[in-house]
């Protein structure tokens, strides 16, 4: 087992990692939208907040010799199902033709305010 850190996505803001790699799996903590150099203060909109957090996934999986290509499952978590649209549109456009299992869940509360946190598993 191997914990995986990155100064290139925002630092774990409690008693975990970023990532964990075991058994040529990347498992990448719930990652907020936040740019690594402005931690607590979230974009505007749940598109740019969507594509902020995916960037982070990205960079934490880059830290672990992945990519997000190798992403084989995905949890979003959302404030409100009403956002379901954008995220799936950022989703589509960032993924591509990759396709892996994915989960959209409601959380009514997200730390920060924020309105969307991305959760993945992916092959090392």
């Amino acid at each position: 087992m191997e914990f995986i850190s990155t100064s290139d996505a925002p630092a774990p803001g409690g008693h975990y990692s970023q990532a964990v790699s075991a058994n040529g799996f990347i498992f990448v903590a719930g990652q907020l939208p936040f740019d690594h150099s402005r931690p607590g203060h979230p974009p505007e909109g749940i598109e740019a907040q969507a594509r902020q957090a995916f960037a982070n996934v990205e960079h934490v999986l880059l830290a672990a010799g992945s990519s997000l290509n190798k992403i084989v499952n995905a949890i979003v978590f959302v404030t409100d199902i009403a956002h379901w649209p954008e995220i799936n549109r950022v989703y589509a456009d960032i993924m591509g033709q990759h396709r892996p299992a994915r989960t959209v869940a409601v959380s009514p509360q997200l730390h920060y305010g924020c309105l969307v946190e991305i959760q993945v598993t992916a092959l090392a």
